[in-house]
């Protein structure tokens, strides 16, 4: 069974950055696309980013567009998300999720199979 696990998240000040990792263990995800959602109090769990091999699909609202980053490190099973120019709608419960499909790359919710608990992010003054 895989599982998840999200740290690094946090209070921070608007403007600020943050990093948040996830440790995947249970199964080998490499063909698996890795994503990273976040879902704010009475909102829809939304997609952030997604990555698989040395493709990543970035969520190209403007709420978060030009701000994020995410890596993966496929030999320890990590996946990092770096958050910068930080605002106070940033502020949500980050989860990272494993895709249903080998060498797909998928952005919905439904397409993911394996969650995370969550990390929080607070992102206020």
């Amino acid at each position: 069974q895989v599982q998840l696990v999200e740290s690094g998240g946090g209070l921070v000040q608007p403007g600020g950055s943050l990093r948040l990792s996830c440790a995947a263990s249970g199964g080998t995800l490499s063909n698996y696309a890795m994503g990273w959602f976040r879902q704010a109090p009475g909102m829809e769990r939304e997609f952030v980013a997604a990555i698989i091999g040395n493709v990543t699909s970035t969520n190209r609202a403007d709420s978060v567009k030009g701000r994020i980053t995410m890596s993966r490190d496929n030999a320890k099973n990590t996946v990092t998300l770096q958050m910068n120019s930080l605002k106070p709608e940033d502020t949500a419960v980050y989860y990272c999720a494993v895709g249903r499909r080998r060498g797909w790359l998928p952005d919905r919710v439904d397409d993911f199979a394996y969650w995370g608990q969550g990390t929080q992010v607070t992102v206020s003054s």
